[in-house]
């Protein structure tokens, strides 16, 4: 069992002794009273982390592997040789090395992550969260703004290029059953 501190005793002036006992019970006191407010943040913490855990690789992961498999050939495929297909390979390579770069990042960040999820002390570098969470915006944000927007274009003047990529998206995300033999 731990015990508190000792102090020399005072004995020209022993009440002082007792004095001193109550302020330094009531600093500690004071900062025990903090608790309650940091449990609710602590546990934030918990459950973000969590979610983020159970959700970026799988999300991430996958939507990358999507759109490079399915998505960027698609386009690139149905550019019009020359400029525009010279265009759509620059976007398109840009596009993959970001989403390296990205799932290098996070490879860094989730074991650090999931000692978090688990309520575990971690020493995590607040700017590498920033960094991933503005890559990864700036990322979805070019895709939204510029890439998508072409890839519409490129692929909408053959509605047969728009419909097999609608369809080969559909059957990757269909459940495959295995039935009896």
């Amino acid at each position: 069992m731990s015990q508190a501190p000792t102090s020399p005793v005072d004995t020209d002036e022993p009440l002082n002794n007792f004095s001193q006992c109550h302020a330094g019970i009531v600093r500690h006191l004071d900062t025990f009273g903090e608790l309650p407010a940091l449990l609710a943040p602590a546990q934030r913490a918990r459950e973000v982390a969590e979610d983020i855990v159970k959700f970026f690789r799988a999300a991430a992961f996958e939507h990358h592997e999507e759109e490079e498999r399915e998505l960027f050939p698609a386009v690139l495929g149905s550019s019009a040789p020359g400029e525009e297909r010279a265009l759509v390979k620059q976007m398109i390579d840009a596009l993959t090395r970001e989403h390296r770069d990205i799932e290098k990042q996070w490879n860094a960040l989730e074991p650090q992550l999931k000692k978090v999820a688990k309520g575990q002390a971690v020493d995590i570098d607040p700017q590498a969260i920033a960094s991933l969470v503005a890559q990864y915006k700036a990322h979805a944000r070019f895709e939204e703004l510029e890439f998508l927007p072409l890839s519409e274009k490129i692929l909408g003047r053959n509605s047969d290029h728009m419909a097999a990529l609608g369809l080969s998206l559909h059957m990757r995300h269909q459940p495959i059953f295995l039935g009896h033999i």
